[in-house]
């Protein structure tokens, strides 16, 4: 991903691209976002295609994706901008106005690092494109929860959801780095993660890159599901 804002220096704002299919919710979306200083809409595509297309063009730093489009989907075009072989790829922001778990799923398992909905507020769409900027994961609190109940269930966490990551390379963790793994996998936060393990946020935050890096994870969302895919935390532990 193209990093921004303390990665590479706050030098330039976030770059974005909008892919939705109405007109008026990419207007609305622009207004939203031209007048932060540290973002910039770099183009707007009305199709998955356009939004894969533009996206290997302008090289923005996020994509805002919409799930519902005609041809190519957002969910296709996600899979396409985050594929392996697609070097320093941004981070795509997921929103839509439906509230259903297939769409929730298949957006973590297609590279999303962030699923919103529209029902939000113009302050946590500003927010969410910030932290995917970083490099961090993000859901909307409720659809995190339902992340962790639903793979909490017994027998789900056999799902393959997970488009990285390897059971092997959970050797690798040293064991500080395999408590932060469960702790992400329960939803915590840096600061709770620090707290709970005696350490300060620098330190944990150190462990979580470290964490993503040996499992070949994006963010500590796909951190969550492989967590229970591979049995790092048990339905119902």
């Amino acid at each position: 991903m193209s990093a921004v804002n303390g990665v590479t220096g706050a030098d330039r704002p976030i770059r974005v691209l909008l892919a939705d299919d109405q007109h008026l919710v990419r207007t609305g979306f622009r207004v939203i976002l031209e007048v932060e200083d540290d973002i910039e809409v770099v183009g707007e595509a009305a199709d998955g295609e356009r939004a894969v297309g533009m996206t290997r063009a302008l090289h923005p730093d996020v994509v805002l994706m919409d799930v519902e489009m005609p041809g190519m989907d957002g969910l296709e075009a996600t899979r396409r901008i985050t594929a392996p072989d697609a070097p320093d790829g941004p981070a795509v922001l997921i929103l839509t106005t439906f509230d259903r778990d297939d769409y929730l799923f298949a957006a973590l398992s297609a590279g999303a690092s962030g699923f919103l909905l529209k029902n939000g507020t113009p302050e946590s769409l500003i927010e969410a494109i910030r932290v995917v900027a970083r490099g961090d994961g993000l859901l909307a609190p409720e659809l995190t929860r339902k992340v962790i109940a639903t793979f909490a269930r017994p027998g789900a966490a056999a799902g393959g959801t997970s488009r990285a990551g390897s059971a092997a390379a959970l050797e690798d963790l040293t064991p500080r780095e395999q408590q932060v793994l469960v702790l992400i996998a329960r939803g915590a936060s840096n600061a709770e993660i620090a707290v709970d393990l005696s350490l300060g946020e620098a330190t944990v935050k150190t462990h979580v890159s470290r964490v993503l890096a040996k499992l070949g994870l994006r963010d500590r969302v796909q951190a969550v599901v492989f967590a229970y895919e591979h049995g790092v935390v048990r339905p119902g532990g």
